[in-house]
């Protein structure tokens, strides 16, 4: 894959489809947003968390600057934010909070937060501002009570046939695919309890059956994703804030578990990324027993400056995500003793608050089996191999834009 940071501003892409690709369309967009939100009675936060992030900006005047700095050197590079400062800024977050998504056949905007900060998170201050703890722990906080209204019933209010923006319409039928999916017209919102459970549902039997069932040395894709980078010879820590974003593995597992880290020192990554249409839920990629499950704390809207200004900030920084993104870390002992032990790493990004986990250790799966899943938005992840292991991926470089998803479960490599 070519590097992002030499490409051109205006050939570079928003991946997935989480965003328009056209930057009119998207600044329209947050145009509308926020003289939404700023046409309201309260021109203050009334969801709690929101109130405590902005009380948060307000009370710490590094955070305050890097926040206005961030949006002023926008603001100056020409870009129609929506919003002139963190006020209103922070207003249009509240008003995103108590919304689901609507489909939309021309500015789909899966990820309006993501358009909110599209801009400021690449510039010099926003780099600073979204890796810093107290901000993530704050975001933290917004994500989980959005996707609290998106677990509920309140959430359901797209999900009908109504045009232009149901998701059961025609058009968001045929791209979303749902002939695949489990769903029954016939019930009030085709039997979907909320946003989220839409947004997670699952495939009919069926429809994406699992290559090689008996064969232990076929490693199949944990996810339906788009390819982004295949690397060799990991090391157990890096510079990952570089060029080319190196997979260092003390980062990647957390310092608490360097013993996994060296497991894989040496080994291979293979990383893909889902878009808004693809099916969320995570399947083992092989037959064994779960060893760890955990979650790592992390960041959702940092990027990385090695890589320069991206249309969509994290798309291009998805190697340095992995080391510093919210993230669920799954290893599975291999059925296969020649394979060892493959390292599951599902990341969030954006607007991901939940990386839910669904296995627990001492549980045996078969490849295929579902093992967790994300709860809405951008999403990307890897999967890690001992030295050796890999004789060959199915897939290979260079990737692109229009590189097709691998299906999940389908044949992604084969071990030695």
């Amino acid at each position: 894959m070519e590097a992002a940071s030499n490409v051109p501003l205006d050939r570079r892409r928003r991946l997935g489809n989480w965003l328009p690709e056209g930057e009119a369309q998207l600044a329209a967009f947050r145009t509308e947003l926020v003289a939404q939100a700023l046409s309201r009675p309260s021109k203050t936060p009334l969801v709690a968390a929101v109130r405590a992030l902005a009380n948060l900006i307000d009370s710490e005047p590094v955070l305050r600057m890097h926040l206005a700095r961030a949006i002023d050197e926008a603001r100056d590079r020409g870009y129609e934010l929506g919003y002139k400062d963190s006020t209103e800024l922070l207003v249009a977050i509240d008003h995103i909070v108590t919304c689901a998504p609507r489909f939309s056949e021309k500015t789909l905007v899966i990820c309006p937060l993501n358009a909110l900060l599209d801009w400021p998170m690449c510039m010099p201050s926003g780099y600073a501002l979204f890796r810093d703890r107290r901000i993530n722990d704050a975001l933290k906080a917004v994500l989980n009570g959005w996707s609290a209204f998106l677990s509920g019933p309140h959430s359901r209010a797209y999900l009908n046939t109504n045009e232009p923006d149901g998701w059961f319409s025609a058009e968001a039928t045929r791209r979303v695919g749902m002939d695949q999916f489990l769903c029954d017209p016939s019930l009030p919102y085709w039997g979907f309890t909320s946003w989220n459970d839409f947004f997670t549902r699952r495939f009919r039997a069926g429809m994406r059956p699992v290559s090689g069932e008996d064969d232990n040395k076929l490693i199949v894709s944990a996810c339906e994703a788009a390819p982004y980078n295949i690397s060799h010879d990991a090391r157990y820590e890096d510079a990952f804030w570089i060029k080319a974003q190196p997979y260092s593995l003390r980062d990647i597992f957390g310092s608490s578990k360097a013993h996994l880290a060296e497991r894989f020192a040496g080994g291979s990554v293979y990383q893909a990324f889902l878009s808004a249409y693809n099916y969320h839920r995570w399947h083992a990629p092989v037959s064994g027993t779960i060893v760890d499950t955990y979650h790592v704390e992390g960041t959702y809207y940092s990027c990385v400056e090695s890589e320069g200004t991206d249309p969509e900030g994290l798309n291009d920084s998805q190697g340095y995500s992995a080391a510093v993104a919210a993230r669920a870390v799954i290893t599975i002992a291999c059925d296969d003793p020649a394979i060892g032990t493959v390292g599951c790493v599902f990341i969030g990004m954006a607007e991901v608050s939940s990386c839910m986990i669904d296995v627990t250790p001492g549980q045996h799966v078969c490849k295929g089996e579902e093992l967790g899943f994300f709860q809405y938005g951008g999403s990307t992840y890897c999967l890690f191999f001992e030295p050796g292991v890999v004789d060959t991926f199915f897939v290979q470089p260079p990737f692109s834009h229009d590189t097709p998803p691998v299906r999940v479960n389908a044949a992604l490599a084969r071990a030695r």
